[in-house]
């Protein structure tokens, strides 16, 4: 389950950190090729969003690798799942449920990644 549990994660972790990371650094225009839906959502909430995910990226990642605080890592894969369905709602709000293929796989991922933990450790 270790192993397991670390391959999910650092997977996450580093989808997570650039994705979350380009949220955080880039302006509206260096988005909106690659994320569309920039242009209906304040800027400020995108930012949040890369924030959170950067957040969450190191919560699968640091406690379990620290020994502290080890619940946190459980924590980190429940809000990434969250992300993954807020993010499924707004596309399915605009119409683009054709796009919504990575969100899906993400959401199972951090949904494996919190049942991992919460089985490892």
């Amino acid at each position: 389950m270790q192993v397991a549990y670390w391959i999910v994660a650092a997977l996450l972790a580093l989808f997570y950190v650039y994705a979350g990371g380009k949220k955080v650094l880039q302006g509206q225009e260096e988005l909106r090729p690659m994320m569309a839906w920039v242009d209906q959502v304040p800027m400020s909430l995108v930012k949040a969003i890369g924030v959170l995910e950067v957040l969450g990226a190191l919560g699968l990642v640091l406690p379990p690798l620290t020994g502290i605080a080890v619940a946190l890592a459980v924590a980190a894969a429940v809000g990434l799942a969250l992300v993954q369905v807020g993010g499924l709602a707004l596309h399915l709000s605009r119409g683009e449920a054709r796009v919504t293929g990575l969100n899906v796989v993400l959401l199972v991922l951090a949904a494996v990644t919190a049942w991992l933990a919460t089985v490892w450790l």
